[in-house]
């Protein structure tokens, strides 16, 4: 039976693991610790960050092409599910970094939580780490295991964000790092991107479906929406969003050229509800309105 086990607190899931809960709200946990188990699919209710090995047993599926030998992060924002279910046992392995959201509620990294867009990456779009890189992640972890240790006094909870917050900023800048060094495999995305847009505007999508979202992109090419829209921002300057605009803008000044539609049927063959809104948007692209292209010299 395809069941899915969910974890409610950081004890359960320390239980789980055969660990010592040493902090309520967050902890460092060891899978290595934990008794051989079946693959099942996991449900938290926490933040929970993944240091796994190559060949880790529950998440290797989905995982097979790897920048790095050395490790992998995978990152789960409150109730996501992972793994999967099957018969096989399997000796857990790597480090687990959890904590509640509760825990950096109302502080500087509770507020700014969201901006870490790869909490919602799909598991297939996981870090690969270098040595280096696995070496200064296993420092951060090592820290806060150290404040969780530590006699709880004043500077606890403040020392344990700021370190997990340090941590998030190391990843925010290794996955940089790696939006750079698959720069083959990223272009070949924006070929791809560059494509459904030119195939979707040249079929009657647009009267269909509307617009082209940001989302229906990511779905076509097979990411999540926020790798998607970070990779194509890095890759070029700006988000997707702008880029499936300045595609519209691109489309319209080429049908514009033909006198015999009228700026309402271009503006509904491109995917637009209502003439107006391609009118205010073509003015805030271009600085004319679309007659007023039609007429410039």
């Amino acid at each position: 039976m395809d069941t899915v086990i969910n974890f409610n607190s950081i004890r359960e899931y320390n239980e789980f693991n055969n660990n010592e809960t040493l902090h309520p709200m967050v902890g460092v946990v060891h899978l290595e610790k934990a008794a051989p188990r079946q693959l099942r699919r996991l449900r938290y209710s926490f933040y929970t960050v993944f240091l796994k090995k190559i060949k880790c047993g529950d998440l290797r599926y989905g995982l097979s092409n790897y920048d790095y030998e050395e490790g992998t992060l995978i990152f789960l924002a409150p109730g996501q599910v992972i793994g999967q279910y099957g018969e096989e046992f399997y000796q857990p392995q790597g480090i687990a970094l959890v904590f509640h959201p509760d825990f950096i509620s109302g502080t500087s990294l509770g507020n700014k939580i969201h901006e870490y867009h790869f909490f919602s990456y799909a598991v297939n779009e996981a870090l690969h780490l270098s040595e280096q890189e696995r070496k200064i992640i296993l420092d951060c972890f090592s820290k806060i295991e150290y404040e969780l240790h530590h006699a709880i006094d004043k500077h606890s909870k403040q020392l344990i964000i700021s370190n997990i917050e340090l941590f998030l900023n190391y990843c925010t800048r290794f996955y940089d790092r790696q939006f750079i060094t698959r720069d083959n495999s990223n272009k070949g995305i924006l070929e791809r991107f560059e494509a459904k847009l030119n195939k979707y505007f040249f079929s009657d999508k647009p009267q269909n479906l509307g617009l082209p979202s940001v989302t229906w992109c990511a779905e076509e090419l097979n990411l999540s929406a926020n790798y998607f829209g970070d990779l194509i921002k890095k890759e070029t300057g700006i988000s997707p969003q702008e880029y499936i605009q300045t595609k519209i803008i691109e489309v319209a000044k080429k049908r514009l050229l033909d006198a015999d539609k009228s700026i309402s049927e271009i503006a509904y063959e491109l995917g637009f509800r209502y003439p107006q809104h391609f009118t205010r948007l073509f003015k805030q692209r271009t600085g004319l309105t679309p007659n007023e292209y039609r007429t410039v010299d």
